[in-house]
C-alpha cells in the first residue's frame, strides 16, 4: 500500500470539549511524500524474549515481534518493522502494540472476526511526530491491506468509520485529494481544487507530541471562538489561485507550536523571506511548509530553488524536501 502525507491549508480549533477534544475546521491536502506499508501473512510466531519494545534506529530496517508482553489487542500483528531514509525520526517509530498501523491490524480483526496474524513493515518517507500524519497514514493503509488480505472487502463507509476510531486523520488518509473535516476532523466533505500545487517542507530534527500542542493552545486560547472554514480559502482553491491560497494558509495550533519550540518561527521566516508565497506549520508540527506555485506555473523552478537553498543553509533543519499536491489517499501498489 501506498498511502500520503497531509498538509493542513487551514486549521481553526475551537474550544476544548467535556471529552477532551476540540471541535476543528481542518482543510486536508494530501501530498506526494509517501509511506509504504506491505502486509503479509506471519510465518509461525518464534520467541523473543530480549527485542520486544525496541525503537527503530536511524538509517536501517529494524523490528520487534509483538510479544505477550504487548497489550492483547495486538496479538493479530505478529510482527512490525519500520525502515527508511528519515535520518532520527525514524528512531521516534514505536514498534509494539501501541503504534497505529498495529491498533489497525487488531481493530479490523475484533470487528470482523476474520484474519490470521500478519506482519507489517513501514517503509518510511513522511516525519515522524511532524504534523504530516504519518501514524495515521500507516493506519489507514494497514486497515485497507489487512481488509483485502482477509477478503473481507469492507465498503468504504464501514473502513471509514473503524479509521475514525483509530484517530481523527485516518479517515482522510484513506480518501486523499483535498477535504475539510468537521466534528473533531474525522467528518469529511471533499473540496474542489482543480490546481495542482508545489511545496517545500522543512523537516525539524526534533519532534512536538499532538497532545502537548493542544495543551498549550488550550493555555493560550481558553476563549477560543467556533472554527469557521474560511471563504477566502475556498475560494482560493477552487479557482487555482497559488498567491490567494498562500495568502489564505492559517493554523491556529501554530502560536502553540511556536511556544513550545521557538525555533521555528526562524524557519518559517526563512522560508518566507526567500519568496514562498505562503507559509505555515504543519498541523500540530514541527514540519513546516512553504507554498511556492502551481506545478505549471513557470516562476516556481526559481521560487522552490530559493527556498530549499535558503533553508539548506540556515541549519534549522534535519532535511527539506519537494512535494506537490494532491494527490489520491491510500492505494495498492
Amino acid at each position: 500500500m501506498r498511502v500520503p502525507a497531509k498538509v493542513n491549508l487551514q486549521l481553526a480549533v475551537g474550544p476544548r470539549r467535556e471529552d477532551g477534544f476540540h471541535d476543528l475546521v481542518n482543510v486536508f491536502h494530501a501530498v506526494s511524500l509517501f509511506d509504504e506499508v506491505t502486509v503479509r501473512e506471519a510465518p509461525p510466531r518464534q520467541p523473543n524474549p530480549s527485542g520486544a519494545g525496541e525503537s527503530a534506529s536511524s538509517g536501517a530496517d529494524t523490528g520487534v515481534s509483538v510479544t505477550a508482553a504487548d497489550p492483547p489487542e495486538a496479538s493479530a500483528c505478529a510482527g512490525l518493522t519500520a525502515g527508511g531514509g528519515l535520518g532520527s525520526h525514524l528512531a521516534r517509530v514505536p514498534l509494539d502494540g501501541s503504534n497505529l498501523a498495529a491498533r489497525a491490524v487488531a481493530l479490523l480483526a475484533e470487528r470482523t472476526g476474520r484474519g490470521s496474524p500478519v506482519t507489517v513493515h513501514l517503509d518510511k518517507h513522511i516525519p515522524v511526530a511532524g504534523g504530516m500524519a504519518g501514524g495515521s497514514a500507516d493506519a489507514a493503509a494497514a486497515l485497507l491491506a489487512c481488509d483485502r488480505l482477509w477478503g473481507c472487502d469492507l465498503p468504504p463507509r464501514t473502513l471509514a468509520g473503524y479509521a475514525a476510531d483509530l484517530g481523527s486523520d485516518v479517515p482522510f488518509a484513506l480518501m486523499g485529494a483535498t477535504a475539510v473535516g468537521m466534528g473533531r476532523g474525522e467528518i469529511l466533505r471533499p473540496l474542489a481544487a482543480p490546481g495542482r500545487l508545489r511545496w517545500v517542507f522543512a523537516l525539524s530534527p526534533h519532534g512536538l507530541s499532538t497532545a502537548s500542542v493542544f495543551g498549550e493552545y488550550d493555555r493560550l486560547r481558553p476563549d477560543a471562538p467556533e472554527p469557521r472554514l474560511d471563504p477566502a480559502l475556498a475560494t482560493a482553491l477552487a479557482g487555482g489561485d497559488p498567491a490567494a491560497l498562500g495568502a489564505a494558509l492559517t493554523n491556529d495550533l501554530q502560536e502553540a507550536a511556536l511556544s513550545l519550540l521557538p525555533e521555528l518561527e526562524r524557519t518559517l521566516k526563512t522560508g518566507s523571506g526567500a519568496g514562498a508565497l505562503g507559509a505555515l506549520v504543519s498541523g500540530s508540527g514541527p514540519t513546516c511548509a512553504f507554498l511556492v506555485g502551481g506545478v505549471d506555473e513557470a516562476e516556481a523552478d526559481g521560487r522552490e530553488a530559493a527556498v530549499v537553498a535558503e533553508l539548506e543553509g540556515s541549519g534549522l533543519c534535519e532535511q527539506v524536501v519537494s512535494a506537490y499536491g494532491d494527490v489520491p489517499g491510500a492505494t495498492v501498489l
